[in-house]
């Protein structure tokens, strides 16, 4: 089972809103899912990105492929660099070697 990180349309006609949901990726776009991680207003402005960072770093770490309209908002709200400066700082600190203090 392959898990995606997708788009499901809700709202009226002419007035948009989506929902941001973990759901396998054989099933439709409005039909089943497993967790809902957020929600995308294109219409709202400056509010239009509300995430649960949480559950979505959960579901990036166990595997779960965001489509590239989610990858696009995930990078707009910032998990998306806060996940590459973890990884980067837990690989800096792994490879840096302590220093010897000199006997004087």
């Amino acid at each position: 089972m392959s898990v995606r990180i997708r788009l499901r349309r809700e709202g009226r006609k002419k007035l948009p809103m989506y929902r941001i949901v973990v759901a396998d990726s054989r099933s439709p776009r409005e039909g089943k899912f497993i967790e809902i991680i957020g929600q995308y207003a294109p219409r709202g402005g400056d509010q239009a990105i509300t995430l649960k960072q949480d559950r979505a770093n959960y579901w990036l770490d166990n595997g779960a492929q965001p489509s590239d309209t989610v990858r696009s908002l995930l990078r707009k709200a910032g998990v998306l660099k806060a996940r590459h400066e973890a990884r980067l700082a837990t690989k800096l600190t792994a490879a840096a070697v302590p220093l010897k203090e000199s006997a004087e």
